[in-house]
């Protein structure tokens, strides 16, 4: 298969966002068949490879897949083994989040027996669990709204074509709105002052200058940046030469306006100055 060929597996729970993925990448270009039974997907990509016009795919693959879900392990192994170059996107939420839009759709889980989705929700977990371990990229949809899951999706796939470069995400967020699920690596601000129990910095949040130099103006903070950095200086570059595409940075605080939100801003910028390609999300910056 060509090497110019770039092909996505979208997956994930019910309610998760997959339909919204496969959207955002055919908007940006991607040939996509959502539902193709997986025993199809490498005949499917030998045509793709013979087209001069195709050069993006994404596959939607899930539980509407039926008896053929049981051989979708099985065929991505052989696509892997050929050191075809696949990813698998895999969308997860918490099943409150999951039992919430079902809720406001009024449709039923595909596997729910009775109306409630929540026995739902737990099969399909148990039977997406080895599409899950075969994952390149997990993403948490749980906080996010369809525009902020639109958004980080180009992120990742929109510029893949012109940067083609090992990515740094930094996000900040709130512990009282829980740790994130897809941060490789996580890091606790709360050990910096405050600036909540400041009056006139509490309505503020991290972008704004007075609040950025009340976090970040301080031996503290100066020497957390410094060590996170050293810590990333080192790991990075071992994270790219294992083939990684991606390094999910979390930085949190009480609940995710002002400390971390500095941080991350701070973070991002000298990560730029490195060279890295930087993305940042502030999760909980608009509760």
């Amino acid at each position: 298969m060509s090497e110019s060929l770039s092909v996505v597996i979208v997956t994930g729970l019910s309610g998760s966002g997959k339909s919204t993925a496969i959207r955002v990448l055919e908007d940006i270009g991607f040939y996509c068949i959502d539902n193709l039974p997986v025993v199809l997907i490498p005949n499917f990509l030998e045509l793709c490879r013979l087209s001069p016009e195709i050069s993006r795919v994404a596959l939607g693959v899930d539980l509407r897949e039926r008896e053929f879900l049981r051989d979708s392990p099985r065929i991505l192994d052989r696509l892997f083994e050929q050191s075809l170059p696949v990813e698998v996107l895999f969308l997860d939420a918490s099943d409150e989040a999951l039992i919430r839009r079902f809720s406001e759709t009024r449709r039923p889980h595909p596997l729910s027996r009775e109306g409630s989705p929540a026995e739902g929700i737990a099969l399909e977990r148990e039977k997406l669990l080895d599409m899950r371990d075969r994952a390149s990229r997990i993403i948490d949809t749980t906080a996010l709204t369809v525009h902020e899951l639109r958004q980080e999706l180009l992120q990742w796939f929109g510029s893949r074509g012109a940067q083609g470069t090992f990515s740094v995400s930094l996000m900040s967020f709130g512990y009282k709105y829980g740790t994130p699920n897809d941060a490789d690596v996580v890091f606790d601000a709360r050990f910096l002052a405050n600036p909540y129990f400041v009056t006139d910095l509490r309505n503020l949040d991290g972008h704004d200058e007075r609040v950025a130099a009340f976090v970040l103006d301080n031996d503290a903070a100066r020497g957390f940046i410094e060590r996170v950095l050293g810590l990333l200086d080192f790991t990075l570059p071992l994270h790219q030469r294992e083939g990684r595409a991606y390094l999910t940075v979390a930085v949190g605080c009480t609940g995710g306006r002002h400390r971390s939100v500095a941080l991350v801003d701070r973070l991002g910028y000298l990560l730029k100055e490195r060279g890295y390609s930087v993305q940042l999300r502030q999760r909980d910056l608009g509760r």
